[in-house]
């Protein structure tokens, strides 16, 4: 790694870690929401939906300002307002007999802030390091931190939500602070060249388009895993959440211990990955492919088996698959695109991420409830979608050369 820019990547790995506490934390309490709010399953899955829903709308036009005006006069402000979305969420609660409302308005300004901070942080990591090789190991701890968040999720989660229900809203602002003030601090990114032509947003949009239609094929490859990737995580742990409270009666951190084995497979994988991987792309294509189509025959099995533990233990299999397919996508979109583009392209490619997160728990919801194996299917059956994308659409030769 290059010398002096260990704290740059600390402090920005911090924001996945925030952001993904922010909104993962929530999935082992949402029964207990359920339950104190005196509302549906799929009620309360939108409190997921809503926050990444209105982030979906609102990611590019952060990436087009990251772009123009810089990533952390995008990226602190952002912080502030999550922060100020969790605060109203749990004062909300605490103070409302009937609270969904404004806990759902608050999971939309934090929707709001979310828009501005860990999209940005895939250019912001493309703009700090010049080799490859550490854009795409650099690439991977963020990557990992975005996973060890969803690992600390559901155990701190279940633990702040022992002491009460709406703990978990509260502690949002504190994370948020903190995560502020190590970028605000410790981020030395680069400053804009004053003599850098700064294009009018028409200008700009034709550069975008130039991009998309050269590059459209792998690009909206990697949009389309990117999202798939993430309906899975949520969806399965949104049916694995409710499975164990109604059906074994597991809750409280014990719940988000279990909760957490499949997330730490994840986030072990993609550490491993993104340092391995370096800057051979055609490799990428090829741990992308192999790691989703290890997910569609987890989930093609998972309706197949009656036990807990070996439904656990293939969804840490299928872990290991999407946390092996992340850190390749990540490097492939950040290290192919021009940087003055970069904002506004891997903006859409999080805004994809997102729609993921955001039909997963609903989706989940509805179909387990008509039937388990309708849902793994369902799911399954999207996964097959991205593993074919991934072998036919991705080409490592057509991104390798967009930069030169």
């Amino acid at each position: 790694m290059e010398e002096g820019k260990k704290w740059d990547l600390i402090s920005i790995a911090s924001i996945p870690l925030i952001m993904t506490l922010g909104n993962s934390m929530l999935i082992p309490v949402l029964p207990a929401i359920r339950s104190k709010l005196g509302i549906t399953s799929l009620q309360v899955s939108l409190l997921i939906t809503i926050y990444s829903a209105v982030a979906i709308i609102l990611i590019p036009l952060a990436g087009y300002l990251s772009d123009r005006f810089g990533r952390k006069i995008i990226i602190i402000p952002s912080l502030l307002i999550t922060g100020a979305g969790g605060l109203l969420s749990g004062l909300g609660a605490w103070w409302l007999e009937q609270s969904y409302t404004v806990i759902m308005l608050g999971r939309l300004l934090q929707g709001v802030g979310a828009a501005g901070a860990f999209p940005i942080v895939l250019p912001l990591v493309g703009d700090i390091f010049k080799k490859e090789d550490d854009v795409s190991s650099s690439l991977g701890i963020v990557e990992t931190a975005n996973t060890f968040g969803k690992v600390l999720s559901p155990i701190l989660g279940s633990a702040l939500s022992l002491v009460v229900w709406f703990l978990p809203f509260l502690a949002i602002p504190v994370f948020c602070i903190i995560s502020m003030l190590l970028v605000l601090f410790l981020v030395k990114a680069p400053t804009k060249n004053s003599k850098e032509e700064i294009l009018p947003l028409a200008g700009f949009l034709k550069n975008i388009k130039q991009i998309f239609k050269h590059n459209g094929r792998w690009l909206f490859a990697i949009f389309t895993i990117g999202g798939i990737s993430m309906l899975v995580i949520f969806g399965v742990l949104f049916y694995l959440s409710d499975t164990l409270e109604e059906v074994y009666h597991i809750d409280g951190i014990m719940k988000g211990c279990i909760l957490a084995i499949p997330l730490a497979f994840l986030c072990l994988s993609s550490f491993i990955t993104g340092r391995k991987i370096g800057e051979n792309m055609k490799l990428m294509k090829w741990i992308t492919f192999i790691g989703i189509a290890l997910v569609t025959a987890t989930l093609l099995l998972s309706r197949l088996v009656h036990s807990i533990k070996i439904l656990i233990l293939l969804t840490s299999v299928g872990g290991v698959g999407i946390g092996a397919a992340l850190p390749c996508l990540d490097a492939i979109i950040t290290e192919s695109i021009e940087k003055a583009q970069r904002g506004t392209v891997t903006s859409i490619y999080s805004s994809m991420r997102f729609i993921g997160v955001a039909v997963g728990p609903p989706l989940a919801s509805v179909l387990a409830k008509i039937s388990p194996a309708l849902m793994f299917y369902t799911i399954a059956a999207a996964c097959m979608i991205a593993a074919l994308v991934a072998l036919f659409a991705i080409k490592p030769e057509a991104a390798s050369s967009t930069q030169s």
